[in-house]
């Protein structure tokens, strides 16, 4: 894909449409393996499909560049899915749906404190409000109620601020010059490495033959063929074109898919308010990735 803003978009579009459709295979999966199974499977599989993909070794010469590796495996994969499914079993799924759509606020945070990029103008804060709003709709939209649950919620809450700091991360990593299926495979070998002490903890009993099933098969090969080694890598490509800010916006965008998907694969009523969020969603990110809001960021970056 060329460096261009139009492919920058097209692989954000790309990876939360199959991000949105995860929960179907993460659904069948569960009915055999535990949520740490699903991940060390998933990403190890990932791993191996980019070593596969382009077999050469990445050179790094700088340590600090190294540690920016290290981190990103922490935060993206690591520390992220083992919040998010912690969050889970304390919490409401609709609950953590919304709380981790939020991560594209602490995104434009961190970028403006650690990225010095030109603050978020109006028009971003104003999308972000929109599309929080329709994600609330379209999560609560099953005649569901918004049931707090105070340490699921927090848990989601430190899911969203870090996969916030990855996407910080990955921006600053697409400043080393580094192919990008390189580069998302160094960040996978360091979240693997880090996920080694927590399946101490809660364990790890996998045996071949459960993958004898076609629909296990199939599924974990999805998810860790396409949302991890395919995914990872547009959306990095997507942040080093766009920047963490825009192409985090997309993260509004896997509800939507979500929503569209139970009805269409689940058969699940699409209920008017679950439309109305829709709408909604759609349009907080339209106005979150309208030129004219890029046109302010930089009009205020400038002011400053």
């Amino acid at each position: 894909m060329k460096s261009s803003p139009l492919a920058g978009h097209a692989a954000a579009f790309v990876t939360t449409l199959i991000w949105g459709t995860t929960f179907i295979s993460t659904k069948v999966l569960l009915r055999v393996f535990t949520p740490s199974e699903i991940l060390l499977l998933r990403f190890a599989i990932g791993y191996f499909a980019l070593w596969c993909a382009f077999p050469h070794p990445l050179a790094i010469k700088d340590r600090r560049q190294e540690l920016c590796f290290l981190a990103a495996g922490l935060c993206g994969v690591t520390l992220y899915y083992l919040f998010e499914n912690m969050a889970l079993t304390y919490t409401l799924a609709s609950n953590v749906g919304v709380i981790i759509s939020i991560a594209p606020f602490f995104t434009a945070i961190f970028s403006c404190l650690f990225l010095r990029a030109p603050r978020p103008g109006a028009r971003f804060f104003l999308g972000f409000l929109i599309a929080m709003a329709g994600i609330a709709l379209i999560h609560f939209g099953k005649g569901g109620a918004l049931r707090l649950g105070p340490l699921g919620d927090l848990l989601a809450i430190i899911a969203a601020v870090i996969w916030a700091a990855y996407s910080t991360l990955t921006k600053r990593i697409s400043t080393f010059g580094c192919n990008t299926i390189q580069a998302t495979r160094r960040t996978f070998f360091y979240g693997l490495l880090l996920m080694l002490p927590a399946l101490y903890f809660m364990g790890f009993e996998v045996s071949l033959s459960e993958f004898c099933e076609p629909a296990i098969l199939l599924n974990i090969l999805f998810l860790g063929l396409g949302a991890s080694a395919l995914c990872f890598v547009t959306w990095n490509f997507a942040v080093k074109i766009l920047g963490c800010v825009k192409t985090s916006a997309y993260i509004y965008m896997v509800p939507v898919v979500t929503a569209a998907t139970s009805a269409l694969v689940l058969h699940e009523e699409i209920t008017l308010r679950m439309v109305c969020g829709i709408v909604l969603t759609l349009a907080g990110l339209f106005l979150s990735e309208n030129k004219g809001a890029k046109k302010e960021c930089e009009r205020v970056g400038t002011a400053k």
